[in-house]
């Protein structure tokens, strides 16, 4: 709202009136709508007109002020109130005892409508109906995808967090009835089509965020099972990292690039050993993204393999690995006698602020296509347990071309 001034003449005399005016959109473009005459009233100076009309607005929607002077503003207030009642019928303005007013099912609404745009920005309604999901299964796939970057919970407690937030009225869904049951037939209409899920992702994300793939990292954990698992073929007994060695399990696979986006991942049997995933990993990789020729595979010693080593290379990678025990022990006495010369290169690290009077030294030398490196600790820091087991330093190796 704002005040205009309106002038006109009769009989040789100028009239001078003051009219207060909004702005409304009408089919035929904006237009200037008046709320009130104010009469001939000589208010304040041009400049202080906007700051009076934003105060006559104000009052109009029952904001009460504190200030005495807006005892002057009533005469002017009722009658841009009774024009506007003659125009639009009742008053709409309603008084509310806040003290009689009780919140219930308050919702959640700003993470949830966020996670929502990003859904849409990334496409992946499109993505999962290409993979063959139905619409309802896109929709609870989103909800799953959100409460995992929001709230995670399992399963069982999922439903009630939805209902909580205000994912019914972004998505246009009702989920009074939602269970997890429904859930988990979801999660077996989405494990089939990882694969084509998977690479459309990554091609998405890629162009999206304009990411590096010049690094993947690979490594693996497991899950366990409470129960027999007995039509779950690939539930089975194996090393827990859980320390569960009495339950089922399934080993699970996963690659990322060096900013943490998934690229790949794959779920083994319950008794496969870490070594034996490496092929079918890359197999998988390659599927998703296509082969990466240069980019460079990181792995623990637990895949620290000659037969694994030799498969990346043959794949055309590169690769960094923790050096197995042996590789530690023959770097280790090398580097203690001092024999290697021209084959280790020392690089004393500043000491680690937090211990006193420790260092670390490390050392590298090329042994036919693959550059390995040894870090050991240097001064008077006495270890006990784990670390004193460990005493001979770390070593690793990365290939070169």
């Amino acid at each position: 709202m704002y005040i205009r001034k309106s002038t006109r003449k009769y009989k040789d005399k100028t009239y001078t009136n003051y009219l207060l005016v909004e702005s409304v959109q009408t089919p035929k473009g904006p237009r200037q709508r008046t709320i009130c005459s104010l009469g001939n009233l000589a208010p304040a100076p041009a400049e202080q007109w906007l700051s009076l009309a934003h105060r006559l607005e104000s009052a109009m929607r029952g904001q009460l002020s504190l200030d005495a002077s807006e005892a002057e503003l009533q005469p002017l207030l009722e009658a841009a109130r009774k024009r506007r009642r003659s125009r639009s019928g009742p008053s709409a303005i309603v008084k509310v005892d806040t003290d009689g007013v009780e919140v219930e099912q308050a919702r959640e609404a700003g993470p949830v409508h966020v996670g929502h745009q990003m859904w849409e920005r990334l496409g992946l309604d499109e993505i999962l109906s290409r993979a063959g999901l139905s619409d309802r299964a896109c929709t609870l796939s989103e909800v799953m995808t959100l409460n995992r970057l929001i709230d995670p919970r399992a399963e069982l407690a999922m439903p009630d967090w939805v209902r909580r937030t205000a994912l019914g009225d972004i998505l246009g869904t009702d989920f009074a009835e939602l269970n997890e049951d429904h859930l988990y037939r979801n999660l077996d209409a989405l494990h089939p089509n990882r694969e084509a899920i998977e690479r459309e992702l990554a091609g998405r994300e890629r162009t999206l965020f304009n990411l590096d793939e010049t690094f993947y990292l690979y490594d693996l954990t497991s899950t366990y099972f409470e129960g027999e698992a007995e039509k779950n073929p690939q539930a089975k007994l194996g090393y827990s990292r859980d320390q569960q060695p009495g339950c089922k399990q399934v080993v699970v696979g996963l690659v990322i690039d060096r900013d943490g986006f998934p690229k790949a991942h794959e779920v083994f049997d319950g008794n496969a050993q870490d070594r034996s995933t490496v092929g079918q990993m890359l197999e998988a990789l390659e599927r998703r993204t296509g082969q990466r020729t240069a980019a460079t595979v990181i792995v623990d010693r637990g895949m620290a393999y000659k037969d694994n080593l030799e498969e990346i290379r043959r794949r055309g990678y590169h690769y960094i690995v923790a050096g197995r025990q042996p590789e530690r022990n023959e770097c280790w006495m090398s580097w203690k006698a001092g024999r290697a010369g021209s084959r280790w290169c020392a690089r004393p690290r500043r000491a680690i602020p937090f211990r006193k009077r420790a260092g670390w030294k490390s050392s590298g030398n090329r042994k036919g296509e693959r550059s390995l490196f040894f870090a050991a600790a240097m001064g008077g820091v006495r270890r006990t347990g784990r670390s004193a087991r460990n005493r001979k330093g770390s070593c690793g190796a990365i290939s070169r071309g």
